[in-house]
């Protein structure tokens, strides 16, 4: 199976952690089928991009309440 694209990790990582009150960078690793160092790096691109991810490496990461990601259009 060809690995994912980051783009599309990205994606899946904010789905994820939005559908769930707590998801754990093992989760997501588990999930995705990548390293937690590499969930680690992405969440970090994330929040950087400004996606409002709370949380923190060992504890688990939430989603503000309200975010919405923007049109592709």
């Amino acid at each position: 199976m060809r690995p994912m694209r980051r783009a599309d990790r990205l994606f899946q990582i904010v789905q994820l952690i939005r559908g769930r009150r707590l998801s754990t960078a093992d989760f997501l690793a588990t999930r995705l089928e990548v390293s937690p160092r590499t969930v680690y790096r992405d969440v970090a691109a994330l929040q950087q991009q400004g996606v409002p991810i709370e949380g923190e490496a060992g504890v688990g990461y939430r989603m503000r309440a309200g975010f919405d990601l923007p049109p592709l259009m």
